[in-house]
């Protein structure tokens, strides 16, 4: 089992090059097809006509992220040639809605892999909730890259966040091409917040089965959160105290009444997360 098709979500953020830097060392790792794919904001025409020069500003916009989707096409182009990767351009503005179409090419994909959201730098909005959309919309699994921090490796140390959920073994199966080829691999599980919390008999399942896929160092361990802590702070502490660099977790929502509801682990490593995050739903 392997990822044999990645995508990669670009933009004209100041992290998309960083981005397409690790999606083509994971897609030399896995011997995958590349697919980048650019999606940004674009504001619908109307929301401009409201007063005199509104449509010259509109134009200007269009002008200038059209120039910035060329910039980074261009060094996605580039970037695969040098890495000597097969890759392919995806147009996800065809569709009116871009996360729409975004969405619709995730799902002929083995892994998505998208940035972080930053409040910092505006050019990593495309729409609202966009990262929770794609990992509850996408049908696969999402690799989050944090918008801070350079990654020389992922996976090669492996946290699973385990609580014997529906989401955490659909996330496990997912990771199995990093479990596999990773040097360790550690199954966590909380002592004091999962409700119910797993067995160690789940636990020890898990590792055997990840032990028969041909995962060689496993073990389990458990993590404790402080009073003032989210159960997804205690998780991400965990992994940076142990020197993790991937994350693998269950993303735990729904949609209703057109709002997204999400858990609040999920919410807060999405928003916080410091190492990669591999994440299913």
């Amino acid at each position: 089992m392997s990822y044999k098709t990645l995508m990669v979500h670009l933009d004209s953020s100041t992290r998309a090059n960083a981005r397409v830097s690790l999606a083509l060392k994971l897609a030399r790792s896995f011997g995958s097809h590349l697919a980048g794919v650019f999606a940004a904001f674009e504001p619908h025409p109307r929301e401009f006509y409201v007063m005199a020069g509104t449509a010259d500003y509109y134009d200007a916009h269009r002008k200038l992220r059209a120039e910035q989707r060329a910039a980074i096409e261009r060094l996605f182009r580039a970037e695969l040639e040098r890495a000597q990767v097969a890759g392919t351009l995806v147009d996800a503005e065809k569709n009116t809605d871009i996360v729409s179409s975004l969405l619709h090419h995730s799902r002929s994909a083995d892994l998505t892999i998208i940035g972080q959201a930053n409040p910092n730098d505006p050019e990593t909005f495309v729409s609202d909730h966009f990262s929770e959309t794609v990992v509850l919309g996408t049908g696969g699994p999402v690799l989050l890259v944090p918008n801070t921090g350079y990654f020389e490796t992922v996976g090669t140390r492996v946290l699973i966040g385990w609580n014997g959920s529906r989401e955490a073994a659909r996330a496990v199966h997912d990771a199995i091409p990093f479990i596999v080829s990773a040097a360790h691999v550690t199954i966590a599980t909380s002592s004091s917040t999962f409700s119910p919390a797993p067995s160690q008999a789940s636990c020890s399942e898990l590792a055997a089965m990840l032990a028969r896929h041909g995962a060689t160092s496993i073990d389990i361990s458990r993590f404790d959160r402080h009073a003032a802590e989210t159960t997804g702070d205690a998780l991400l502490n965990f992994a940076v105290d142990g020197g993790f660099d991937l994350l693998v977790m269950g993303a735990y929502g729904h949609a209703r009444l057109q709002e997204l509801v999400l858990g609040g682990a999920t919410r807060s490593i999405l928003l916080t997360a410091t190492l990669p995050v591999l994440m299913s739903h």
